[in-house]
């Protein structure tokens, strides 16, 4: 009987999705050195597909601590945006719902732009989805803490669906809503790690624009934070509209 080629063993152990899979058992003992690269790089992804799972339900302990508490629309609340010179700072809500839970879902700083954005469409079309948005010019009206506070706000209260818990990243929210502040909250809360992506995308988009109504200052690389290339456009082409005149680098460009 003619040896099935590695090729086909390959395709086949591409459809293998646990270790006691008997069809992963019998090509182990084939001796060809390419159908054991083959198996071995199959036990890697089904190792770090369950590593993956066992991570997902990690980050829905905060979720299943609020529902054996009786709560049923538990939101995760995070903001995009304190620390660059320009642009707004922008907040996100999320409800998911029952069983919604993709693989992938983090803090959003720690997935790639592509990643973000699958995950953006996928949130926004399953869950209630609510979003705050405080300009460069109220940043510089009331602060960056409390103008993050404020996005914060306005994203609770634009959800389609009124929350009966809050899952808030390092925050607490003046809402007569139960809530629970979490230090690192976008690693440790899927809710959380759902809002983050909201709100990074979300801002990172609006600097893409901004980058077309401003050019010069790289807004499309840097989001506007402090780069290099940022500096030195605002050195030479000087304060935009979009630019946060309270924050050192910009007010030391004014006052020159």
């Amino acid at each position: 009987m003619k040896k099935e080629t590695i090729a086909m063993i390959k395709k086949h152990l591409a459809t293998v999705h646990d270790v006691k899979d008997e069809r992963l058992a019998y090509w182990s003992e084939d001796g060809r050195a390419g159908v054991q690269a083959a198996v071995q790089s199959c036990r890697r992804r089904i190792a770090k597909a369950e590593e993956e799972q066992q991570r997902l339900f990690h980050i829905m302990s905060y979720e299943r601590e609020a529902v054996r508490n009786g709560r049923k629309f538990i939101a995760g609340i995070d903001e995009a945006g304190r620390g660059p010179l320009a642009g707004p700072v922008v907040a996100a809500a999320c409800i998911l719902p029952e069983g919604f839970l993709p693989e992938g879902m983090n803090d959003s700083k720690k997935i790639n732009e592509s990643v973000r954005n699958e995950l953006f469409a996928l949130i926004s079309e399953k869950a209630y989805v609510g979003v705050g948005i405080i300009s460069a010019e109220e940043i510089d009206q009331i602060n960056i803490y409390e103008a993050a506070k404020k996005a914060m706000v306005q994203a609770v209260q634009a959800l389609p669906q009124q929350p009966d818990h809050l899952l808030v990243d390092a925050m607490t929210l003046p809402l007569p809503i139960s809530q629970q502040s979490i230090i690192k909250g976008d690693a440790k809360s899927a809710s959380i790690a759902a809002a983050s992506i909201i709100a990074k995308v979300t801002r990172d988009r609006l600097m893409k624009q901004y980058a077309i109504d401003f050019p010069g200052y790289g807004f499309e690389k840097n989001m506007g934070y402090g780069t290099k290339d940022h500096l030195q456009g605002l050195a030479a082409l000087g304060v935009t509209p979009q630019h946060r005149r309270t924050f050192a680098p910009v007010r030391q460009t004014i006052t020159r």
